[in-house]
C-alpha cells in the first residue's frame, strides 16, 4: 500500500491516464479519489460512471450525452459525463464491462479531444483526465475480442495495481484501529481494544 500511496503522489499533478487494477472492493475508487484530490483539477467534480450498472444502450448517451429525440424516450437533451468533467477528471470504473461500440468513442474522444452527443452532428471539444479502473484481466479481454487494444493502451499509460487485504495482513490491525475509534467516536463510547488473539 505504501507503494500505492507513492504511485498516487507522482502521478497525481500530471495529466496521465491511469488505470487502476484489482479485486472488487480493494478499493480501486478510493485510489482515483485520492489521484484527483491531490491532482491540479481538484477544485472541480470528479465525475465518475460505474460502466458495469449502466445497460449496453444506454452507456453512449450516459457518457456523450444526447440530444433531444435522437431516440425513444429523448424527452429532453442530456449533457454527458465527458461534457460534465470538462476541466475536471473522468473516472470510468469497471471499465472492462463497457460495450465495444462505446469503447471505439471513448478512444476517438481520447485521441482527438472531440465528442458527438447521441443524436447530433456537431464537434464539442472537451478537456478531460481520464482515470479507469476494472477487476478484469483486460490483457484476456482484449485476446477474446471483448476489449479493444489499442483503448487499452490508451488508458494504461500509468497501472496501479491494488493488492487484496490477504496479501497485506500486516494492514489488519491497523485497519482494526482505525474503524474502532470511528465507530467508538460516532456512538460516543470509551475506545475498544483487541487482544493479540483477536486480530490473528
Amino acid at each position: 500500500i505504501k507503494h500505492v500511496l507513492s504511485l498516487i503522489e507522482r502521478v497525481a499533478n500530471t495529466e496521465s491516464r491511469v488505470l487502476i487494477t484489482g479485486e472488487n472492493g480493494t478499493g480501486k475508487e478510493l485510489v482515483a479519489k485520492a489521484i484527483h484530490k491531490k491532482s491540479e483539477r481538484a477544485d472541480k467534480e470528479l465525475i465518475e460512471v460505474n460502466c458495469a450498472a449502466i445497460p449496453n444502450e444506454l452507456i453512449e448517451s450516459e457518457l456523450f450525452g444526447h440530444e433531444k429525440g435522437s431516440f425513444t424516450g429523448a424527452a429532453q437533451k442530456r449533457i454527458g459525463k465527458f461534457e460534465q468533467a470538462n476541466g475536471s477528471t473522468l473516472f470510468l470504473d469497471e471499465v472492462g464491462d463497457m460495450s465495444l461500440q462505446a469503447q471505439a468513442k471513448v478512444l476517438r474522444a481520447i485521441e482527438e479531444g472531440v465528442i458527438e452527443r447521441v443524436g447530433g452532428n456537431s464537434k464539442i471539444s472537451v478537456n478531460v483526465r481520464i482515470l479507469s479502473a476494472t477487476n478484469k484481466d483486460l490483457k484476456h479481454e482484449i485476446a477474446e475480442g471483448n476489449f479493444r487494444e489499442d483503448l487499452f493502451h490508451r488508458l494504461n499509460v500509468i497501472p496501479i495495481n491494488v493488492p487484496p487485504l490477504r496479501e497485506r495482513k500486516t494492514d489488519i490491525p491497523l485497519l482494526v484501529k482505525h474503524f474502532t475509534n470511528k465507530i467508538c467516536s460516532q456512538n460516543k463510547m470509551p475506545v475498544k481494544n483487541f487482544d493479540d488473539k483477536a486480530i490473528k
